[in-house]
């Protein structure tokens, strides 16, 4: 939603393209306000997501769902961002249909399927279903070449994700956005801030467990500190972080609720230093100038 948001404003000002915005829902409330800090409502939400979804049901539904919405409203391009079961999904369903794709941030590659999984595996399959290829940098258009992808359908654009930075940092700057469930005394200057977020799949099981025995150790380390944790929502990932480092534990550990974007981004540009296991943070915090360490295997 983040990183497609500038290219729907961008679509949005051009006088001959039109953009129509097709959601599948994943994360409800956390897609509705990222897109609200860029006013893009969904014209189409297919809302597919059920509680407790394999990945098979979900690739099931979002391909059903989207060669529907193709059907009726038969665009002349879709447009596609990053490695998502969506992704894939609705690439197979435009190809099915024989409407050309257009992917944003591809050609990004780790060589290896089982990280991140299943995500490595989502995007090496679009590209083959991909007319357009939209690579954020250089490498990512080496990648697509070494493939065998035509040089003619690559085009190199920088990432998108850079410019929705910029602009909500902006409103950022301008609005100070509270950040809910932390004391504001936390991010006054001085204070050492550290940022962390994770949720990956490939972590699910002892990749949880030693991040939270490393964070334990690390509020023990440095007592002065505070180490601030929006804890996302999926079950995998709450309780390895409530059990080790919940209910007080630690009390340089702050565990919050997922945040909307602005506050986020003011946690961010606040912050000394990033553990993330983000693709999109690692993007992101490279451009407020704050160092990141990755936890990840491969990336």
């Amino acid at each position: 939603a983040i990183k497609l948001a500038p290219v729907i404003l961008g679509l949005r000002a051009h006088p001959r393209l039109q953009g129509h915005v097709c959601a599948t829902a994943q994360h409800r409330a956390m897609m509705d306000q990222a897109l609200g800090v860029f006013d893009v409502t969904p014209d189409v939400d297919l809302d597919l997501m059920v509680p407790d979804q394999t990945l098979a049901g979900l690739t099931a539904r979002a391909v059903s769902g989207i060669d529907e919405y193709l059907q009726e409203h038969r665009p002349d391009l879709v447009l596609l961002q990053g490695d998502t079961t969506t992704v894939l999904a609705a690439a197979l369903a435009a190809f099915y249909r024989r409407i050309p794709v257009g992917h944003v941030e591809a050609g990004l590659r780790t060589g290896d399927f089982d990280a991140p999984w299943p995500e490595e595996a989502n995007r090496v399959l679009a590209t083959r279903l991909t007319s357009i290829h939209f690579a954020p940098t250089a490498i990512a258009r080496h990648n697509l070449l070494a493939e065998g992808i035509a040089p003619s359908r690559v085009h190199v654009t920088g990432n998108t994700v850079v410019d929705a930075l910029l602009i909500a940092r902006a409103k950022v700057t301008q609005t100070q956005p509270e950040v809910p469930g932390l004391n504001e005394s936390i991010l006054a200057p001085g204070t050492q801030l550290v940022l962390i977020t994770g949720h990956r799949r490939e972590s699910f099981g002892d990749g949880f467990e030693n991040i939270c025995q490393a964070i334990a150790l690390l509020s023990e380390r440095f007592p002065s500190a505070r180490f601030v944790y929006p804890v996302h929502l999926n079950p995998h990932v709450r309780e390895p972080v409530q059990r080790i480092l919940g209910s007080g534990k630690h009390p340089n550990v702050h565990l919050i609720e997922p945040i909307a974007y602005l506050p986020f981004v003011r946690l961010m540009d606040r912050c000394d230093v990033l553990l993330t296991d983000s693709g999109g943070i690692q993007e992101e915090a490279p451009s407020l100038h704050k160092p990141v360490l990755v936890m990840r295997d491969t990336t």
